[in-house]
């Protein structure tokens, strides 16, 4: 049985990037996207759960690497022990149309134009304000200070709402770079190879190398991109 390509969720590892040429011979960058077989978990009803989803795992991994709890709940449905699993809802009821055990290709994306993928950005640390928002710093002349890379004055941000003079929330400060969710939203799909199980989308794709993303079609278009769907 075939899943719907429209609601479908994969799980997969980013491998790199590299480049394409189309039959024009226009180069395209593009980020290369293992995605091996994934098998579907399981099933959240409305009836046991409260709301419908389907789980999916993907990712070999050896027994003694996992956990009892994980082998046998991989196990109902008939699969070895997956390495990394994740979950999508559905609109209620709409799990009827999946299967315990169903595997899922990279196959489903053959008519797909535009993914999402959702990955873990790469974690920098603590970094200062010129690396985490761009700011240009401080004058590099004669007369000013050996701090260069200082944000500046922030007291005239302070909340004056007549109760303190604390720094509003948000302020754009030093502080922890990157390692947060990141959803890159409408990538052209440039190539699905369902023998290998790759895919190519135009583009980067948050991560390092190997790490594991979410690639779903995509769920709200850019402007230009769906002017292109509606004419066709």
């Amino acid at each position: 049985m075939t899943a719907p390509s429209k609601s479908a969720h994969l799980l997969g590892q980013k491998i790199g990037m590299t480049r394409v040429y189309d039959d024009k011979g226009i180069s395209s960058p593009v980020t290369v996207i293992k995605i091996d077989p994934n098998t579907v978990t399981q099933l959240r009803t409305m009836e046991t759960d409260g709301y419908s989803a389907v789980q999916i795992g993907a990712g070999d991994i050896k027994a003694r690497n996992s956990t009892m709890p994980m082998i046998g709940h991989d196990a109902k449905a008939g699969a070895a022990p997956r390495r990394k699993h994740a979950e999508f809802r559905l609109e209620d009821g709409a799990e009827s149309g999946w299967e315990l055990g169903q595997v899922l290709t990279v196959g489903v994306f053959d008519d797909i134009k535009y993914v999402d993928v959702i990955g873990t950005s790469k974690g920098k640390g603590f970094a200062g304000g010129m690396k985490r928002w761009g700011f240009k710093g401080q004058l590099a002349s004669h007369g000013v200070e050996r701090k260069h890379r200082s944000p500046g004055s922030i007291g005239g941000h302070g909340n004056n709402a007549g109760k303190s003079g604390r720094i509003k929330k948000g302020k754009k400060m030093a502080g922890r770079l990157g390692g947060k969710q990141i959803t890159a939203r409408s990538l052209d799909v440039i190539r699905v190879d369902v023998e290998n199980g790759i895919l190519l989308v135009k583009g980067p794709v948050p991560g390092h190398y190997n790490a594991w993303v979410e690639v779903r079609p995509a769920t709200r278009l850019y402007r230009p991109k769906a002017a292109k769907v509606a004419n066709g």
